[in-house]
């Protein structure tokens, strides 16, 4: 593990072949959903990013959890498929037409959005918890031409909220993301992310 290395953009700390930007460990974040509601499910110009693999795991599951999802979200489905091509030519959920809302959102009687998928997930009844860029948000994922990863914050207006209720609460991004971070790139990754933490001011 390195955490020295310094450029413009600060301090990269390197955990094998992870690269992971001091903002990371640095800022603070906590989701505040009474205050969101969950809109980043249902505003946005792009769906939620996703990986080759996921789509072949979106079309295996799509039977358990699209009976939660709005009729909307199943005509676009049935119409675009279980993913689309952005205007980055990122693969992405798709997006119900003029609107910014992902296709496999669900919503209770109050207005509330979910996430169709994962309600399915902590049912029970499914075993693909969401996309991974979901799961990891605010953190962004990048592949490397090399093999590596490189992990960053992404700023969006509509988390102030939640950038706020971090801060206000003590809670930095890596400690938020503790599950899925220690899921996907397993204990000893977080471990060390933790321990360069402590030697990065702020």
């Amino acid at each position: 593990m390195s955490s020295n290395r310094e450029n413009r953009f600060g301090t990269i700390i390197q955990i094998g072949d992870i690269l992971v930007s001091e903002e990371v460990v640095t800022e603070y974040f906590a989701c505040d959903y009474p205050v969101c509601k969950g809109c980043c499910c249902i505003i946005g110009d792009s769906g939620a990013p996703l990986e080759e693999a996921e789509v072949d795991e979106l079309e295996k599951h799509y039977p358990e959890f699209s009976s939660l999802m709005r009729q909307q979200g199943k005509d676009q489905v049935d119409k675009d498929g279980f993913f689309i091509i952005d205007r980055d030519g990122d693969i992405v959920t798709p997006v119900v037409d003029g609107t910014g809302e992902c296709a496999y959102t669900t919503f209770d009687g109050e207005g509330n959005c979910f996430c169709s998928i994962e309600k399915c997930f902590f049912a029970g009844t499914c075993s693909f918890r969401k996309p991974r860029s979901c799961w990891l948000y605010p953190i962004r994922v990048t592949r490397l031409r090399n093999g590596g990863q490189a992990l960053n914050l992404h700023r969006w207006h509509l988390c102030k909220d939640a950038y706020e209720k971090g801060k206000r609460e003590g809670i930095h991004v890596y400690e938020f993301l503790r599950d899925p971070l220690t899921t996907l790139y397993g204990k000893d990754f977080y471990d060390a992310l933790c321990a360069a933490a402590e030697h990065i001011p702020g």
